[in-house]
């Protein structure tokens, strides 16, 4: 169990997650962390810690593992079919270390190697590795076109790393990668200021609605209504056995009964996300789910306005941009939402800046980032840690309901 983390996605060709890279805090570098069975209790009992399937779901989990982890102590408890062992120290130098890969691959596991210069291309480890994983930005592409076909031919994955935008992903898909990492997905792929489409103004209007303080059940049941994919996936939502257990819910007005208003407003405005962005990767939407349920908690925690649920909103709407390849003072300007929630995300609004300084330092385990947020918002960063592992959980839940629903990627040619 694990309480102090952040990971990172690994995305495929279809821009569908292959696998997440998981990040230790408490692990040198990074790396998997070795606690004595006192530490462990302490952290399992104050935390709130998470297992490998909470924290990546359905995918594989790359971990990193120090040298000396791998030649003495490796933990074989982990699950060869969901966890791809990472080499963190140089393998070309590592007394020993040649030979605990052999007795890792021996055991099932996949092995994979930061390799910024492909020199593993050269080396007696390659018929042991299964993954290659290079840092885009510390490699001239000349060397990656020079290496890439002897990989090619031994059967090895590559995977590009620092893959921040749309033509970084294009650019590392023509020369052969595999598998990208970064956050390219969630990057506008050209601002161009247009309007949303007509099909989309069911959903523009759902948006206003839950923004703000009043809340007409009736004006959104027939918009809901009116639409049967709409009605299908709110039912579908709210009758996720995470979310409700006890009751078998029939219709919107039933729902609002059971859950309360600001329970219905988080999900209308997560199915208006979803459908908004159902042409991008399901990735983004994810990320908005972690970011509006941990934005949720930190309000909760800070004595925020809880209704309308404006953290909830921010968090959710955040990758607006990225969603509709378009700048988010375009975007505010087509959609009526209330004026609190757009000087949130246009950034004008002090406490939800922080809020987006933080998440941000979540998902790239930039940890000297949360002990700043922390001190500024006079919360244990701990504290936060167990905020973010409860968005994480929340987040694979919901995702595993919409996941059926939600159409591939477009993977747009340039």
């Amino acid at each position: 169990m694990f309480a102090f983390i952040a990971r990172e996605p690994i995305l495929d060709k279809s821009k569908s997650v292959f696998a997440y890279e998981l990040i230790f805090r408490d692990g040198k570098g990074g790396a998997y962390p070795e606690h004595s069975p006192e530490k462990a209790q302490y952290i399992e009992a104050q935390f709130h810690p998470l297992g490998l399937d909470d924290i990546s779901g359905e995918k594989s989990s790359f971990i990193n593992f120090s040298s000396e982890t791998l030649i003495s102590r490796f933990p074989t408890t982990l699950d060869p079919a969901s966890v791809v062992v990472e080499l963190a120290d140089n393998p070309f130098t590592e007394t020993g270390l040649l030979e605990a890969c052999q007795h890792i691959k021996q055991l099932g596991y996949r092995l994979a190697i930061d390799d910024p210069m492909m020199l593993s291309a050269r080396h007696d480890i390659l018929p042991l590795i299964d993954i290659v994983k290079v840092d885009v930005s510390r490699t001239r592409f000349e060397t990656i076109e020079k290496h890439i076909p002897r990989y090619l031919d031994a059967n090895v994955k590559l995977v590009a790393e620092q893959v921040n935008t749309p033509d970084h992903f294009a650019t590392c898909s023509d020369l052969g990668f595999d598998l990208f990492q970064g956050y390219f997905f969630a990057q506008p792929e050209a601002r161009i200021v247009r309007q949303l489409p007509a099909s989309k103004m069911n959903i523009v209007d759902l948006m206003g609605e839950v923004s703000g303080d009043s809340f007409d059940i009736n004006r959104i049941s027939h918009v809901i209504e009116r639409d049967a994919a709409l009605s299908y996936l709110l039912l579908k939502f709210i009758n996720n056995p995470a979310i409700n257990k006890r009751y078998k819910i029939t219709s919107l007005k039933h729902a609002l009964n059971y859950m309360g208003e600001v329970e219905i407003k988080k999900f209308i405005a997560l199915l208006s996300l979803t459908n908004l962005g159902d042409e991008k990767p399901l990735e983004i939407i994810h990320m908005s789910l972690v970011r509006a349920k941990f934005f949720d908690l930190l309000s909760q925690q800070r004595g925020l306005k809880a209704n309308p649920p404006i953290g909830f909103l921010v968090g959710l709407f955040s990758l607006l941009e990225g969603l509709l390849d378009q700048s988010m003072s375009d975007i505010v300007k087509q959609l009526p939402l209330s004026d609190a929630l757009n000087n949130a995300l246009l950034g004008k609004n002090a406490e939800f800046v922080q809020y987006m300084t933080l998440v941000k330092a979540f998902e790239s385990a930039l940890w000297m980032n949360v002990i700043k947020v922390a001190k500024n918002l006079d919360i244990d960063q701990k504290q936060l840690h167990t905020l973010y592992n409860q968005a994480i959980v929340w987040g694979n839940g919901v995702r595993s309901v919409i996941t059926a629903h939600y159409p591939q990627a477009q993977v747009r040619a340039n």
